[in-house]
C-alpha cells in the first residue's frame, strides 16, 4: 500500500495499483528522479548482479507520468524476450507498448484528449511514445508550468531564454526542428518544437 500512495502522488489515482504489481512482478527497482532535461524516464536491464532500474522524472504531470513509466516498462519487457538483439523502439518494444497500456485506457484513466491522442499512436506507432509530437503535445496541455511556451507557438525571429538563462532568436524549421541562434555566443541550435522557453526582453 505504501508503494501505491507513493506512486499516486505522481500519477492517476487508479493507475497506481497497476504500477505497484508491475514493480514487484518484475523486481524492478523504480526510482523518481529529479528533472532531467535530456530525457523524461530511463530504463535500465539487469547487470552484474543488479535487476531491472527504471526512473521517471517528477516534474512531470500525472499522465505524462504514467505514460513515460509504461513506455520504459515496455523496454523492461522487451529486454526480457529478446535482450538487445532488437532496436530499442522497434516493434517489438511498439507491440509490448500498447500490450501494456491496454489496462488503463479499458480502465478510462485518461481525459478524453489523451486518450484520443494514445490510441490514434497506437494504431500507427511511426516513433517512440515520447517523441511522437502529437502524443507529447496533448500531454503538455496538462503541465502547470507558468510562463513558459513551446517554440512552436512562437512567430520565427522572436527573441527567447531556455531554463539555463541563454538567449535564442527563433529561425525557420528544418523537417523535424527549428534552427536558432544563441544570441550570446553566435552559434545555431536545433531545438524540438515542443521545447518550452520564455520570451526574452526585446533587444540583442
Amino acid at each position: 500500500m505504501e508503494k501505491e500512495h507513493v506512486l499516486s502522488q505522481y500519477m492517476p489515482v487508479g493507475a497506481a495499483p497497476v504500477i505497484a504489481r508491475w514493480i514487484d512482478y518484475f523486481q524492478c527497482e523504480f526510482k523518481i528522479s529529479k528533472n532531467r532535461t535530456t530525457k523524461l524516464g530511463d530504463y535500465r536491464h539487469p547487470y552484474n548482479g543488479t535487476g531491472h532500474k527504471i526512473s521517471v522524472n517528477n516534474n512531470l504531470n500525472a499522465y505524462a507520468f504514467l505514460v513515460t513509466t509504461v513506455h520504459e516498462f515496455a523496454h523492461l519487457l522487451t529486454w526480457n524476450d529478446h535482450r538487445n538483439k532488437v532496436k530499442p523502439h522497434g516493434d517489438e518494444w511498439k507491440r509490448n507498448f500498447k500490450r501494456m497500456m491496454v489496462p488503463f485506457i479499458e480502465k478510462n484513466i485518461f481525459p478524453d484528449d489523451v486518450h484520443k491522442a494514445i490510441i490514434n499512436y497506437l494504431d500507427n506507432p511511426t516513433a517512440a511514445s515520447c517523441t511522437d509530437l502529437k502524443l507529447s503535445r496533448t500531454l503538455k496541455k496538462y503541465d502547470n508550468a507558468i510562463g513558459l511556451l513551446r517554440l512552436e507557438e512562437l512567430p520565427v525571429n522572436t527573441l527567447f531564454t531556455i531554463k539555463d538563462g541563454r538567449r535564442f532568436k527563433k529561425g525557420e524549421r528544418l523537417r523535424k526542428r527549428y534552427r536558432c541562434l544563441c544570441l550570446d555566443n553566435g552559434n545555431l541550435y536545433l531545438f524540438n518544437p515542443l521545447a518550452e522557453v520564455t520570451l526574452a526582453a526585446t533587444g540583442t
